[in-house]
């Protein structure tokens, strides 16, 4: 296996660990609230029990005092991240903007779990880390001799704002303004890599909301007029374009003689 893959992998393993501690504390209104002690017992978690994954593993998912289970979701986001890091090193190699997508699908799953918990996608995470990420991947274009992909990340992250932004107004409601600055952020991200993972990514987006929302309906889990938070669908498209828009983008002019 690619070595950088495994770094990414392990590296995305702890910034897992600082995944959980923003989904915990950004809602709250403050920056990252890790979990320091057991909700049940209060026993303080010690450094052993800090180790991402390794330390659930090993105390089966309880509190080591108490016994009492602690939940599955810092493991899953852990191993999500760890999922995620090794697959953008796997496609972009060892690029100079490998920093800046690590940071781009951090910041999706982030965004994705509180949004699902939540219904609210916090400004605090899309105000600063959108013009960061447009900087870095300007850096990036630069140094690789590609000014165009820096402009396109910029022109990726306008298009993607005023659809979402269009879209929100014509559903009264229906879409909210969360959403539509999660979609400049991911523009930014998907326009560096170019139009084709623009479009695989927002039609993906749409694609995997509608199929859930039909599903849940279907099952009666939900009422057709009941709305989904949008934004885990759109951080999901965001990694569909990002990790396979360029493939599945020539692919589809192929098939119809245009590519």
């Amino acid at each position: 296996m690619d070595p950088l893959v495994v770094v990414c992998a392990v590296l995305g393993l702890l910034c897992g660990s600082l995944a959980d501690a923003a989904i915990v504390g950004i809602p709250r209104g403050g920056a990252l609230a890790p979990r320091r002690a057991c909700p049940a017992c209060a026993a303080p978690r010690r450094a052993r029990d800090r180790v991402p994954l390794l330390s659930w593993l090993l105390r089966r998912g309880r509190c080591r005092a108490c016994g009492t289970p602690l939940g599955v979701r810092p493991p899953l986001v852990e191993l999500a991240c760890a999922a995620l890091f090794g697959a953008v090193a796997a496609r972009v190699g060892a690029a100079w903007a490998l920093p800046a997508l690590l940071l781009y699908v951090w910041t999706l799953l982030v965004v994705a779990v509180i949004d699902a918990e939540t219904r609210r996608i916090p400004n605090r995470l899309t105000y600063p880390l959108t013009p960061l990420l447009l900087v870095l991947l300007t850096a990036a274009a630069l140094l690789d001799g590609q000014p165009a992909a820096a402009l396109r990340a910029l022109a990726g992250g306008a298009a993607v704002f005023a659809l979402l932004l269009l879209l929100a107004l014509a559903s009264r409601g229906g879409m909210g303004m969360g959403d539509v600055k999660l979609g400049g952020f991911i523009g930014v991200g998907l326009g560096f890599l170019g139009w084709g993972a623009v479009v695989v990514g927002i039609f993906a987006a749409f694609l995997l909301g509608g199929v859930v929302a039909l599903a849940l309906v279907a099952l009666r889990l939900r009422g057709r007029r009941d709305l989904l938070p949008f934004g885990p669908y759109l951080a999901a498209g965001a990694v569909v374009g990002l990790l396979a828009g360029g493939p599945l983008s020539r692919a589809y002019l192929a098939a119809f003689g245009l590519g």
